[in-house]
């Protein structure tokens, strides 16, 4: 056991933390007279650990999930979905949401080929909640920051809230409240092309180069802004408003996560900042799940795929499921 340990040590700690880049990192620095203890040299060396490590992670990431990816096309994934019913429909599209892609934008159609198609709303909408929330990716990527046991209770819990918010809005029969032209759109079939291993080598490589062009300035961004809460703001100013112990904490973290537009590896950093200033965990975890999962470009597109009231009742059950997250991490950790 204590063999399998230190392997499982190494692995999270050297392999996904990249611990020794971290080391590397500070070691240049100090030779470039910009040692630690002091602001350039710590922001620096914030910004570089972390950006490369993201980016390096980032892109292994993406080709391995892109490749995985391709054996699941929409015309699949709906066929799959289709063969299972009640509890285990809205279970097998909340896993499905996992090899997707990584925002909430990128998942909205998707979501609207599946609604089209005829697959139960709350299904789709399981899909829909955990695609951008819970992802292999965010898996890998969060041991690296908070070590394993948190990342497979950020998964489970992310998997639990899409099941449960699926289930939910099936139970509301809500049917009427999605776009008309989606209702009536023909359901066509089509066959899945055969790719070959080499079809999905280059699929996966175009991918991780899309992707990154897309989301590497909001990592820039987020890492920036990691690197700013980790070198400029006190931890007792963090503390006093995002730690555990403060009973608004999560609902803040959660409303200000709505707005914005990120996707996991631009709110990695922040999180990381937040935890090491005394940020409670829950509320950490509840402001990454608003960000990914509620951000305003992606409600905007939902907006034109369904109606009102239906926004405002998925919005609300993962608001809620969100904060009910939030409080639970912030009390067991």
């Amino acid at each position: 056991m204590k063999i399998i340990k230190n392997g499982w040590d190494f692995f999270q700690d050297q392999i996904l933390g990249m611990h020794w880049l971290k080391d590397l990192i500070g070691k240049l620095l100090v030779k470039a007279g910009l040692g630690e203890g002091r602001f350039p040299g710590e922001f620096l060396h914030f910004f570089l650990y972390d950006i490369i490590k993201i980016f390096v992670l980032l892109a292994v990431l993406i080709f391995v999930i892109s490749y995985i990816q391709s054996y699941f096309p929409p015309e699949k994934s709906r066929k799959i979905m289709g063969s299972f019913h009640g509890i285990w429909a809205n279970l097998i599209g909340a896993l499905l949401g996992t090899v997707t892609p990584f925002c909430s934008c990128s998942s909205i159609p998707i979501f609207m080929g599946f609604t089209s198609a005829g697959l139960p709303l709350g299904v789709t909408f399981s899909f829909l909640i955990s695609s951008p929330m819970v992802d292999l990716g965010s898996l890998i990527l969060l041991m690296s920051v908070f070590g394993g046991k948190i990342a497979f209770a950020y998964v489970i819990v992310g998997l639990v809230i899409a099941v449960i918010g699926g289930t939910i809005i099936e139970q509301l029969h809500m049917e009427d409240q999605v776009a008309d032209f989606i209702r009536q759109a023909p359901n066509v079939e089509v066959a899945s092309p055969s790719l070959t291993i080499a079809d999905r080598m280059d699929y996966a490589k175009n991918q991780v180069v899309a992707t990154v062009k897309k989301v590497a300035p909001y990592i820039v961004v987020g890492v920036i802004i990691g690197a700013a809460i980790h070198n400029l703001i006190p931890e007792h100013i963090v503390r006093s408003i995002l730690g555990k112990q403060t009973w608004y904490a999560v609902p803040l973290a959660t409303a200000v996560g709505v707005p914005m537009y990120a996707d996991i590896f631009g709110t990695i950093p922040v999180a990381e900042s937040l935890l090491a200033k005394g940020a409670g965990l829950g509320t950490i975890l509840s402001f990454m799940m608003a960000v990914t999962t509620l951000s305003l470009p992606s409600m905007v597109m939902l907006s034109k795929a369904i109606k009102k009231k239906l926004l405002g009742t998925f919005i609300g059950i993962v608001c809620i499921g969100i904060i009910i997250v939030g409080y639970g991490f912030n009390v067991i950790i």
